[in-house]
This record gives C-alpha cells, sequence and structure tokens, in this order.
C-alpha cells in the first residue's frame, strides 16, 4: 500500500530548515512512501534548491498562506488562520490525499485543528497524546502525556483501549499489557478516580496488569502506562530534565582535568553506544490518539534526524490499519463504559 504523509513545513522552532530535509531523507531510504510539502512555496523551493533536490511525482508542495506561531492560542489559530500550513495538512489527511501529517508546530492548535477537522472515533470523548519512551526491555507507551489535565475513570479506560489498539496494530504485540499509573502498586492506593478505573480495566478484557508506580516506567513492566495528562505531562518533562542532568553531569566529569579527558577518549565507544539506546530524538513523534486520522507531533525544537523519526512514525501507523481496528474495539468496550456511566 502507497502511503503519503501530509508535512506542515511551516511548523516548530526552526521549520523549513529541519522538516525539509527530513523529507528530502525519509523518501530515499522509502521508495514506497509519498510526501506533501505544506507551507510556503517561496520557502519550500529554497530549501530544495539549496540541497540540489526537486518537486517530483512522490515529492510535492501544496501551498499555505499562514503560518500558526508557537504562542498563537488555539482558539484564535482555529477560527482565523483556515490557510495555515497546519490546517492544509490535516485537510489532506480529511480529503484522503494524505493518510497522515506530520508537524512540530503549536501542540494545542494542532489539537484543536485536528479534533474541529478529523472529528473523533465514534465512542471516544476525547483525544489522547500518546508517547513512546525507552526502557530496559525495549520500549514502552505512556498516555496521557498532556492534552487531558483532567480525566474521569472512563476517560482513562478509553485512553487505555486506544494505546492497546495502537500498540498491538504497529508492534504487531498480540495483547499488550497495560499498567495504571498510581502511587503504589496495591488497589487501595491512589485518588477515588484511579481505583474506578482500576475497576472497569479489570472488566475490559485489556492485559490489564494492575497499578504501576512511576519506577516502572523505564523498568519496562507494562508495555502501555496510563495516566490523565497533567501527572503524564510532569512525568515525561520529569524524564527530559533528568536526562538533560545526567548528560551534562557527564560532559563536566569528562572534561575536569587531563586524565578524565584521557579517560573519556578510551571510553568513547560505551558513550555513543549509552547515547543510542537513550538518544530522545529517536522516540520523536507523539500520536494525537482517538481522531478518525493519523496526526502526528513532532517536538517543536527537533532537528532534521529528530523529524525523520516521527514521518517514520506516521508511516508506520498509516500502514498498520490501527484506525479501522481502533473503532471495532471501541464498539465491543461499549457495554463496559455504558454500565459505567450508569453506575
Amino acid at each position: 500500500m502507497d502511503i503519503t504523509v501530509a508535512i506542515d513545513c511551516m511548523g516548530g522552532d526552526h521549520g523549513t530548515g529541519v522538516t525539509v530535509p527530513a523529507a528530502l531523507s525519509f523518501i530515499l531510504s522509502h521508495p514506497e512512501a509519498s510526501i506533501i510539502l505544506v507551507g510556503s512555496p517561496e520557502a519550500i523551493q529554497s530549501e530544495l534548491r539549496a540541497r540540489k533536490a526537486d518537486v517530483s511525482p512522490r515529492l510535492r508542495i501544496q501551498p499555505a498562506s499562514e503560518v500558526i506561531a508557537m504562542g498563537d492560542p488555539p482558539a484564535a489559530a482555529l477560527k482565523n488562520k483556515k490557510d495555515s500550513s497546519m490546517r492544509i495538512a490535516i485537510n489532506l489527511v480529511k480529503s484522503g490525499e494524505a493518510q497522515a501529517c506530520v508537524s512540530a508546530g503549536n501542540t494545542g492548535a494542532l489539537m484543536a485543528i485536528s479534533r474541529f477537522v478529523l472529528k473523533m472515533v465514534p465512542g471516544i470523548e476525547r483525544p489522547a497524546i500518546i508517547t513512546i519512551l525507552p526502557t530496559l526491555k525495549g520500549r514502552t507507551y505512556m498516555l496521557d502525556v498532556g492534552a487531558n489535565v483532567d480525566c474521569s475513570a472512563e476517560h482513562l479506560l478509553q485512553f487505555a483501549i486506544m494505546g492497546s489498539t495502537l500498540v498491538s496494530s504497529v508492534e504487531k504485540v498480540e495483547k499488550p499489557s497495560v499498567g495504571l499509573l498510581n502511587v503504589g502498586e496495591e488497589e487501595i492506593k491512589g485518588n477515588e478516580v484511579v481505583k474506578q478505573a482500576a475497576d472497569l480495566l479489570k472488566a475490559s478484557g485489556l492485559n490489564f496488569i494492575g497499578n504501576v508506580e512511576g519506577d516502572d516506567i523505564y523498568k519496562g513492566t507494562a508495555d502501555i502506562v496510563v495516566c490523565d495528562g497533567f501527572v503524564g505531562n510532569i512525568a515525561l518533562k520529569t524524564s527530559e530534565g533528568l536526562a538533560y542532568m545526567l548528560a551534562t553531569f557527564l560532559r563536566e566529569e569528562y572534561g575536569r582535568s587531563l586524565f578524565t579527558r584521557l579517560a573519556g577518549m578510551i571510553s568513547l565507544p560505551v558513550v555513543k553506544a549509552f547515547k543510542r539506546r537513550v538518544d530522545p530524538r529517536r522516540y520523536n513523534g507523539a500520536t494525537l490518539l482517538g481522531l478518525k486520522g493519523i496526526v502526528i507531533k513532532s517536538h517543536g525544537s527537533a532537528d532534521a534526524f529528530s523529524f525523520q523519526f516521527a514521518i517514520e512514525r506516521a508511516l508506520d501507523e498509516a500502514r498498520s490499519g490501527m484506525l479501522n481496528e481502533l473503532g471495532k474495539r471501541i464498539l465491543l468496550a461499549n457495554p463496559v463504559l455504558r454500565q459505567a456511566g450508569e453506575a
């Protein structure tokens, strides 16, 4: 199946200086895929010329006259910038010209426009942002990491169903394990929402393994870790801060003296291997789950190497048939959701 990915070329901190080279690298390594570059034709053409590239049947430009800035309020971006590169990229998914879109732009605007244009999968009340994290066992998926700061138990169940569908479809894991992030493993721990969510998850038919704690995330205890967006975003940003601190400490220690610099040179292969395993650029690309279309959010400060991983994430999800499977699973889960609502 040929897949076309629409790219918001103007979004993020670096715009076309990152998105265009990432797209060029992507199509070289994926001959079965096509790219639509959305944005200012002049800016995109300038980047293409700088890299001795040009448009082709697999790489075309879709003009857009407006750009959504990182500081634009989501409601204003939705209402006033209908010809923005972000909006046009999402419209291409709606029309079927593209099977997925990728943007490094304003997260709130991306969520608002995606929800307005693509609508929600029936049975899902709120979209959630899911991201991939490295673990001792490989990697785990965590959601929500920022879209919903206040959630009901039913929302957490929906997140679990969405996460399980994504992992089983993309990673080909038949029954991925689901853990509910809590302040302890015991059933008596946590607030009322988390306790109610645990009861729903037990009855859901998912491979629910119970509560997991913060340190379980990086142990790889569960394939999917479910939480509300308030907790998830704090956990994610704390992890990013810790990784930055450790990298800074390591550089400082290696540069402390002539001896430590020599030791650094000797251990360079080990340091490079370590960096490769935990490099956050390789995990770039968070999915906006619950929409009737595939939308991938890249980190705003991503470089070309990192942005390409977000495009590859879009390709993997478009190939997987995840959206059809998600609709089926939500329908099967509706009795549980209805019982929860009646209770």
